[in-house]
């Protein structure tokens, strides 16, 4: 038994890729039916990805088709499972990248549930009832209520919903690694859809920014709008010769192939370079300047539920949003072609609610 404000919640509507060209169209479709501690939340607005690029490309290999892509949700609950606790009908709510995992795992236990092995994505995968799991690019989504963040009323709905995604994927290796310390010298690799969010991520820790970037166009945006202490434009070797040894660690956002040698180079001794990126060839690592300096290279992909809820309640607090293009369900092409070439500041909104309709 359900507390409901419709009596049906399994049909859904929304636009999904047939193939590996990644057109999407408009698709009919099914969720779940309601489980005890499921929470149904109208989709008002979704953050389009580079991964959901990647995902309706199969660039990885591992996509399922028909695909709805989207894993930067938010929207208002309109039905919960009798033993939900915590959600209730009204809510402002909000899924990220990750659906299920197996809820019994040492990193589950440790509120990893984003690294468990059996994690389960939001699009394209199978979830626990065997249903495929179809993403945010749709009016109507069904989650487990582990797996729904609690919106505060004071953020906008539309430029929080990339922080369930971009947001989350840099504030986690901050906390992590230790830089979120006052006083902590953190570079800023990239300044997209995650770097923007790390600048001002970063900055509300304390750490002094700066950001790193192949575009010496962006320094102006970088200090100026988003509050960057420094800009490296590293093409110019001067530039990067002068900050050798200055940071304490460096958050890299770039999802392209590049040279990682000279970002080593500007980290000091028992510096972190964390990758949050992901580009779809191997880069190369010289080890020289790890040994010499006791540096660290490491990993970090999303975060776990709690860590999730945290870093939205801290957004609240500082008043950190995404710098969005609100666009309609029916320009998602061209978002798609223009993310490509990196021509949007700093993330594409989809306007689910207002323009996602089955006549589409």
């Amino acid at each position: 038994m359900v507390n409901s404000q419709r009596e049906q919640t399994n049909k859904a509507f929304g636009w999904a890729a047939r193939d590996s060209s990644g057109v999407l169209s408009p698709f009919h479709f099914s969720r779940r039916e309601t489980g005890a501690k499921d929470v149904v939340f109208r989709v008002l607005y979704c953050g389009i990805c580079h991964t959901d690029l990647h995902m309706v490309k199969n660039e990885w290999g591992m996509s399922m088709y028909p695909l709805v892509p989207g894993h930067e949700m938010v929207g208002v609950v309109i039905q919960i499972g009798n033993m939900v606790e915590k959600i209730k009908v009204g809510d402002k709510v909000g899924v990220g990248y990750m659906v299920g995992s197996c809820g019994s795992c040492d990193n589950c236990d440790d509120d990893l549930e984003n690294y468990c092995s059996k994690m389960i994505p939001t699009c394209s995968a199978i979830d626990h009832d065997g249903t495929a799991t179809r993403g945010g690019f749709s009016d109507t989504m069904v989650a487990d209520e582990q797996f729904i963040v609690h919106i505060p009323d004071k953020l906008p709905l539309d430029a929080t919903a990339p922080l369930l995604c971009a947001g989350i994927t840099v504030y986690s290796p901050l906390k992590h690694f230790g830089l979120d310390k006052p006083g902590s010298h953190v570079g800023i690799v990239g300044l997209g859809g995650l770097g923007h969010v790390a600048v001002k991520f970063a900055k509300a820790m304390g750490a002094k920014v700066t950001v790193i970037s192949t575009s010496a166009n962006k320094k102006e945006e970088a200090i100026e709008h988003l509050g960057a202490d420094s800009f490296l434009f590293s093409r110019d070797q001067d530039q990067m010769q002068a900050a050798m040894s200055t940071m304490d660690g460096i958050i890299d956002t770039v999802s392209a192939v590049h040279s990682l040698g000279p970002l080593l180079g500007l980290l000091k001794s028992q510096g972190k370079l964390i990758m949050v990126g992901a580009p779809d060839k191997p880069l190369v690592l010289p080890v020289f300047p790890l040994i010499m300096g006791r540096k660290i290279v490491a990993g970090s992909c999303t975060g776990g539920m709690k860590e999730t809820q945290e870093m939205i309640d801290f957004a609240a607090k500082h008043n950190i949003t995404s710098l969005i293009e609100v666009i309609p369900i029916d320009y998602v092409n061209v978002a798609l072609k223009r993310l490509v070439k990196g021509d949007v500041r700093y993330r594409f909104v989809i306007d689910v609610g207002n323009t996602l309709k089955p006549s589409s």
